[in-house]
């Protein structure tokens, strides 16, 4: 995610363009399939598919397409094999960066990121460089909070391991483990998303501008997932 708050960033992706949609339902489908690999096609059961399938019906993406997504990921559809991938960088300012992708060419995807980072005036690092500042987190955004006092105290009844307020959201933290529990306590407000995220332990300032122009030639790219920074 870019320098932009987690709120005002779904907000982009919710409007984007046709164009932009249609690649961004495309990586979310390839999202859904690899989850159903890993851990079946219910989703009471396999809670990274159920967050992939509600950030996917968040973004309109069409119940056909979702559906097509499951069953190729559990081979009742033919399609490609597709596998994660994880990559470490610096960019400008000494900016921090954890890029997930999903790819059905490891070789191709990874040799082009780096070609963009490079080009951008970034930096590849060993594996394990980067990856020891972050932390893996349950991330949940809630917004339409009627007591921020009220909302803080049943975040963390709820199980929250830490919270942050962007203006009038707030965002709540989780052990990965517990994040759909701590989510279904949360039933009674407005949950705009809950998603697994790799969350900076140590935050710096950068140049915004600079910065989110890197990220956002990064997050282009077909086979880019997400990318975590530490700004």
């Amino acid at each position: 995610m870019s320098g932009h708050s987690h709120f005002h960033n779904i907000k982009l992706k919710k409007g984007a363009e046709d164009a932009k949609r249609s690649k961004l339902f495309s990586k979310l489908s390839k999202e859904i399939s690899v989850a159903v690999k890993d851990g079946g096609t219910d989703v009471a059961f396999n809670p990274k598919l159920r967050s992939i399938v509600d950030k996917a019906k968040g973004l309109n993406m069409p119940n056909d397409s979702i559906d097509k997504a499951i069953k190729r990921g559990s081979g009742e559809l033919e399609g490609v094999t597709f596998e994660e991938f994880l990559m470490e960088a610096y960019g400008p300012d000494n900016m921090a960066l954890l890029i997930e992708g999903i790819t059905d060419n490891k070789n191709r995807s990874i040799n082009e990121i780096k070609l963009i980072i490079s080009q951008k005036g970034g930096k590849m690092v060993n594996e394990g460089a980067i990856k020891w500042m972050f932390e893996r987190r349950g991330v949940i955004g809630i917004t339409e909070i009627q007591s921020k006092e009220d909302a803080e105290l049943l975040v963390i009844e709820a199980g929250a391991e830490d919270i942050l307020w962007e203006e009038d959201n707030l965002i709540v933290y989780t052990k990965p483990e517990e994040m759909e529990q701590v989510k279904k306590e949360l039933e009674s407000f407005k949950i705009d998303f809950a998603n697994l995220e790799w969350v900076a332990k140590e935050k710096i300032s950068v140049d915004e501008e600079r910065c989110n122009s890197f990220i956002e030639a990064i997050e282009d790219h077909d086979d880019v997932s997400n990318v975590y920074t530490n700004i």
